[in-house]
């Protein structure tokens, strides 16, 4: 049997075990080493393959379209720094549990550590991020049922406990093409069975148990987090109205989007959490339930730390340690969905006002932090506006820095069912054009709201939108620079803060965007962004919509409605006292 033959069986095989095992997407950045595994999951009929040459914007894509489908995606890239390039998107997949396969080519053995060209050592590259490393074989003769085992396991290992990306290492020998005319390729009597997630669930006792704990307090607080899973959204909505609990709901929490519950929903937490006659009357909370990440809001985890008397619940798939707060809090390992399912029937509801008087507090300051100013575009605006313009069932993605911020501060409950997302795994501004992408190439309408500072980081990432006409509609909040570091110590310093951290760009966004192909509106008023945002979702491919605004105006427009809030919030808890007492 010749090398090729042997190459073939292997790679076929252990592709075809990727298909049967739930993989149906494969992102592939193209080279010559890699050439085995990218022709054969081309080839495959059960796997839709994607061709990105960037390997940075090729592993945010797979982020993307992982984190819609909800299944886990295949990355294939040549051996040397091609590898080196997903490193950020395998640390964002890390840290907000999207499953990747990392399928890495590499030089065989002999051509290791002796200076042949593009060898790097490739031997578990990305550490700790990822969840398991496994070192191919060569092909060989009879090997077909252990590139198979591989395949399984690494799908296996890339969804149980908490999912996150894992590294399959792929030494390979020239000849590199294979032959798909040979007989006895892909599927045959020796298979693995797909990978089945069990769900951890809690006993009778231990639902009794939480039951108890939660059935005697009057004041209770569920919290959720950034999390994908809109059934959990659903639940955590019934379980709220079991217990008439109030619950902050995190712009990513998918509560927001799908308006389950909007009686108890309170989206305005962070800015009422600013002021300290809130934190005082928020202290009186019994509990506080948390699912998913911890929230966006800095405020709320301000709050937590101070939050002495206050039991702290953490609901989790499984067993991690995701608080950064520091605080004494009981974990509760269980799957969330099942929690919430399971728990309903033993709780029940207090007799107490607490709900309703914190929603007060929440529509008090919807008043104040919709309330619109001048037509001159500001960043609050836009985002409350961009809310009322989505299609329904459509994806908002959103980056990170202020656009995620504002987004939590003047994103309201929509009930459309729109899913938003960001990656908030490692909260990094690199290859968030590049993950809306990847989500719009799962089919559903997309919109991406980000900066201008984010938009040029990532520009590479409109290639694969411009190739595969995917529908992305991109809103651009250009306040030339980083916005963020406005609000920080830095901007009381001049010498150097232009230069290090308001970072002016300075450049012609529309230059760029027609070179992808896309469409460009650039506005500076708020009726004009409405009507350009509005006929930018009318049209297929890339639009993109460049608001213009100062950083400057941001910072005063946030600050004197925080302050307005909290005069209101003095005067409404000053009523709450006396009406108690």
């Amino acid at each position: 049997m010749s090398y090729t033959e042997d190459l073939s069986r292997y790679v076929t095989h252990f592709i075809d075990q990727l298909a049967l095992s739930g993989v149906s997407h494969a992102v592939i950045s193209p080279g010559s080493r890699s050439t085995p595994l990218a022709v054969t999951a081309a080839e495959s009929e059960d796997i839709t393959h994607w061709v990105q040459l960037d390997e940075r914007s090729a592993g945010f894509f797979a982020v993307g379209l992982a984190k819609e489908k909800q299944e886990p995606v295949a990355l294939i890239c040549t051996s040397g720094t091609a590898a080196a390039n997903y490193y950020p998107a395998v640390i964002e997949a890390y840290y907000s549990r999207v499953p990747l396969i990392l399928l890495t080519a590499d030089r065989p053995h002999e051509l290791r550590d002796v200076g042949a060209p593009q060898a790097i050592d490739q031997i578990d590259m990305y550490g700790n991020y990822t969840k398991w490393f496994h070192d191919m074989m060569i092909p060989e003769a009879d090997r077909e049922i252990y590139a198979r085992r591989q395949a399984a396991r690494s799908v296996s290992e890339a969804l149980s406990s908490q999912p996150g990306p894992v590294q399959l290492n792929f030494p390979l020998r020239e000849p590199l093409m294979p032959d798909f005319t040979l007989s006895g390729l892909w599927r045959n009597e020796t298979t693995f069975p797909p990978f089945t997630r069990g769900r951890r669930t809690l006993d009778e006792d231990q639902l009794e148990y939480y039951a108890k704990l939660l059935r005697n307090k009057e004041k209770g607080l569920i919290v959720c987090g950034p999390q994908t899973d809109p059934e959990l959204a659903g639940w955590i909505g019934k379980l709220a109205e079991s217990l008439d609990a109030p619950v902050f709901a995190d712009p990513l929490s998918q509560l927001r989007g799908w308006g389950s519950s909007k009686d108890a929903i309170i989206t305005h937490y962070d800015s009422l959490l600013r002021s300290d006659s809130f934190n005082e009357l928020l202290r009186e909370a019994d509990y506080v339930l948390r699912f998913g990440a911890m929230p966006v809001s800095k405020a709320y985890l301000k709050w937590v730390r101070r939050a002495d008397d206050t039991e702290m619940f953490i609901v989790d798939h499984d067993v991690s340690y995701r608080d950064p707060s520091g605080i004494p809090g009981e974990f509760i390992w269980t799957d969330p969905v099942s929690f919430c399912k399971e728990l309903i029937p033993y709780v029940e509801a207090p007799d107490t006002s607490w709900k309703n008087e914190l929603k007060l507090f929440d529509e008090t300051a919807a008043e104040i932090m919709f309330e619109k100013g001048e037509e001159t575009l500001y960043e609050g605006d836009a985002v409350h506006e961009l809310a009322s313009l989505l299609e329904k069932d459509s994806i908002l993605f959103v980056g990170n820095s202020m656009p995620i911020r504002d987004v939590d501060t003047f994103f309201p409950v929509t009930g459309n069912d729109l899913s938003i997302f960001a990656n908030r795994g490692a909260n990094g501004i690199d290859g968030v054009t590049s993950t809306a992408a990847g989500l719009a190439a799962s089919g559903r309408k997309v919109t991406l709201l980000t900066g201008d500072v984010s938009f040029f980081h990532d520009m590479n990432g409109l290639l694969a939108v411009k190739q595969y006409e995917l529908d992305l509609t991109v809103i651009v909040i250009n306040n030339n620079g980083g916005g963020i570091f406005s609000y920080l110590p830095q901007a009381g310093q001049t010498e150097h803060y232009e230069a290090l951290f308001g970072t002016p760009l300075d450049i012609d966004l529309g230059a760029a965007v027609k070179m992808y192909g896309g469409s460009h509106r650039k506005v500076k008023r708020r009726d004009a962004f409405t009507e350009a945002v509005a006929a930018a979702m009318t049209e297929k491919g890339l639009s993109v919509v460049e608001a213009v605004v100062s950083r400057e105006d941001h910072v005063d427009n946030h600050r004197d409605k925080w302050n307005r809030l909290d005069e209101r919030i003095v005067k409404k808890v000053g009523e709450h006292v006396s009406h108690r007492t």
